[in-house]
């Protein structure tokens, strides 16, 4: 556990904290004192934890709906997130999904174009719409959320979802170049296989359970242990001399 005054004053956003890792990575920020802006995902009636209601009443939280898959879906956004907040400590990247799994041959225009705006083109706009409220910060955070998957290529039907997080690990590690001198740090946060509704969409309890087995920990990841990996990268006093980077959340797949 953090130190619940971490992120006192500070200024948060976090993409895709409707569920899953984006939603716990809110609620660690939240305990350690930020002000959060929350994207809930694309509905504004998806049921929400309690936690993120009490502190969108303590008006430590804000919440705010969007679809990135759609044409102005990230701008409307951030012009959402500019008018709550005029300087961002820390912004996460997280929204993204694999959408389906697509066997090269039967991909469609249409498929390609859904994976790509939203795993790779969201986290370019987004970022680029907030950039100045990032530089008024004068030291703040990028933590993008990438994918084994992005070195591993994933498995069958995730081609296009692979190479789009594989994307954004190296943009992540050139606008790590790019904005040093403004101060602001970029690292991405590499989750292995986690048990999220993601999985259970994608994945079947079969080919999780392979999976399992070949895990050194023998044990598939939870989003609660993804999400100290964002806190520790976006914290100046933790990692004040980390950028560039990416960590790997995966339980030691990669060293089997």
């Amino acid at each position: 556990m953090f130190h619940p005054k971490l992120f006192e004053n500070r200024n948060v956003v976090v993409t895709g904290a409707g569920r899953g890792i984006g939603l716990e990575v809110a609620r660690q920020f939240l305990d350690c004192g930020a002000r959060v802006a929350v994207h809930t995902g694309r509905s504004k009636s998806r049921d929400l934890p309690d936690f993120l209601l009490t502190a969108e009443a303590d008006r430590r939280a804000v919440l705010i709906s969007g679809d990135f898959s759609e044409p102005g879906g990230t701008a409307t956004f951030a012009w959402k997130v500019l008018d709550a907040f005029g300087t961002i400590h820390v912004l996460v990247n997280n929204a993204g999904t694999m959408v389906g799994r697509f066997p090269a041959g039967e991909l469609t225009d249409q498929d390609y174009e859904v994976v790509t705006r939203l795993n790779q083109t969201s986290v370019v706009e987004v970022t680029r719409a907030l950039l100045p409220a990032l530089r008024a910060a004068k030291g703040a955070a990028i933590v993008n959320t990438v994918s084994i998957s992005a070195l591993t290529g994933g498995s069958p039907g995730s081609a296009i979802y692979s190479a789009s997080k594989a994307f954004v690990s190296t943009y992540s590690k050139a606008l790590a170049r790019e904005l040093a001198p403004d101060m602001i740090r970029v690292n991405c946060v590499s989750p292995g296989t986690i048990e999220t509704d993601f999985h259970e969409r994608y994945s079947s309890r079969e080919k999780l359970e392979a999976t399992r087995k070949t895990i050194p920990l023998q044990r598939l990841g939870t989003s609660e242990d993804c999400a100290p990996a964002y806190l520790f990268l976006a914290a100046p006093s933790l990692a004040g001399y980390i950028t560039g980077q990416v960590l790997e959340i995966n339980g030691g797949q990669l060293i089997c």
